[in-house]
């Protein structure tokens, strides 16, 4: 694990001439695929070394979070082109990357508790530095003061684990009784459902993913949302007696309010707030997936994470794509592209029939575990999720057909299509998305 740390910081001092930008590119894929092969084959701790470590759940997130910083590189050449800064953007990333990775593969929660507030530094300066409009500076706001308020109860709790128990390895803590009550509970599970974001937690994500770049939304929705589902599977070893008590509003309150926001979606014209509201719609039925702290819940909910993370971060790189062309992300100017730019709507149409669960992505495979599991916990369920999987289906539809079809906006005068650098960007998230279905083991833990 020290070894690709030594590796991500290694590439620091080359972000400091932006001449360097593809080479950066090309070595940050070289690390992924040379982690893609450290896959540890048992399902225990591997890799151990001061305080960092790697499980099977550690793995996957590490590797996406390699993945997605890189596709956020070469998705912002943009910023190469106009010479907006690149050294700094370079560097920005790669401290961002070096942050995720220190999260992810911490085994002192302490540790995970620091590097998880210190990977919303960078993504406040790729927000505030590149963002699109004036009111970045308050979406940035928002994304800070949400997350920092809500996870300052979490370090209380961490400092109360240790007094407790004396150790804050994350490999030590199953199995211990700690006689702490509901407030206990609340402060060490709230800080991750405002990151994941929940149901009336989530309003700071529409705006930071409307004002934030391209980059920032692919992190945004790519890894930093899947920092809230990670947390809750590393400290319920701890909370076990206590979610029986209370996930039953933990998953009321979820679904209901995925219920909620799929309707918001269909009332959206913003391309990429309709793709932000869709991200806490998915979510919801993650958080539900992990509170019915069942072993099919818990595996479910871990490969919808990853299957999100990919699908949602190539939405909005195609909302980029069409932002870049015509200069708004209105649905009423962004429309009859397949008339414009056929060979990129085959790229709108895979990437949301990945979106709404359709086979053979991950995404499908994520969705039948987490019904599996709600459904099992509780049969009234199942009204709720039949009509979430109906408006999944029905947002994703509006999303595609008034995007792809109709007639196309008069003000536009001329329209390129899309570069070997945009295709090779979507081949990137959708091939993985449909490859990793031959792994299934891997995605569900079982091995």
């Amino acid at each position: 694990m020290l070894s690709f740390l030594c590796f991500l910081i290694f590439l620091t001092p080359l972000c400091l001439f932006s001449s360097f930008w593809w080479l950066i590119c090309s070595l940050l894929f070289l690390i992924s695929f040379v982690y893609l092969f450290s896959f540890p084959y048992f399902f225990c701790w591997g890799g151990l070394g001061y305080i960092f470590g790697c499980d099977l759940i550690s793995y996957g997130l590490v590797l996406l979070s390699l993945w997605i910083c890189v596709l956020m590189i070469l998705a912002s050449e943009s910023v190469f082109r106009l010479g907006y800064f690149s050294g700094f953007f370079l560097f920005v990333v790669i401290v961002l990357t070096i942050m995720l990775y220190c999260t992810f593969s911490s085994i002192s929660l302490l540790s995970f508790y620091v590097f998880f507030e210190s990977s919303l530094i960078p993504t406040l300066f790729l927000i505030l530095g590149w963002g699109y409009q004036p009111e970045r500076v308050q979406a940035g706001i928002y994304l800070l003061f949400y997350t920092l308020l809500a996870s300052l109860p979490l370090l209380v709790g961490i400092l109360y684990i240790y007094n407790s128990l004396g150790s804050l390895c994350l490999f030590l803590l199953g199995g211990n009784d700690l006689l702490a009550g509901g407030l206990f509970y609340v402060c060490m599970v709230f800080a991750f459902l405002v990151s994941m974001p929940m149901f009336m937690v989530h309003l700071w994500l529409p705006s930071a993913h409307v004002e934030a770049p391209v980059s920032g939304s692919m992190i945004l929705a790519g890894v930093l949302l899947k920092l809230g589902g990670y947390g809750l599977l590393r400290v319920f070893p701890v909370l076990y007696k206590f979610g029986f008590s209370f996930g039953v509003f933990w998953v009321s309150l979820s679904l209901v309010g995925g219920l909620f926001v799929s309707l918001f979606c269909m009332r959206q014209t913003d391309l990429k707030s309709l793709i932000a509201y869709s991200s806490v719609a998915h979510m919801s039925m993650v958080i539900g997936g992990i509170m019915t702290l069942s072993y099919w819940g818990v595996c479910s909910s871990f490969a919808l994470m990853v299957a999100h993370g990919l699908c949602s971060s190539g939405l909005f790189c195609l909302s980029n794509v069409s932002y870049e062309r015509f200069g708004s992300r209105s649905l009423l100017i962004n429309k009859g592209l397949i008339n414009l730019m056929p060979s990129m709507a085959m790229w709108w149409f895979l990437l949301s029939a990945c979106n709404m669960a359709a086979p053979p992505s991950l995404n499908l495979l994520g969705e039948i575990g987490l019904l599996s599991s709600l459904v099992s916990w509780s049969w009234y369920l199942m009204f709720i999720l039949v009509l979430l999987s109906f408006f999944s289906a029905a947002y994703t539809l509006y999303l595609y057909s008034y995007s792809q079809h109709g007639s196309v906006y008069s003000g536009l005068y001329s329209c390129s299509l899309g570069y070997v650098r945009e295709f090779l960007l979507m081949f990137m998230h959708w091939f993985p998305l449909n490859l990793i279905v031959l792994k299934v083991d891997v995605a569900v833990f079982w091995v």
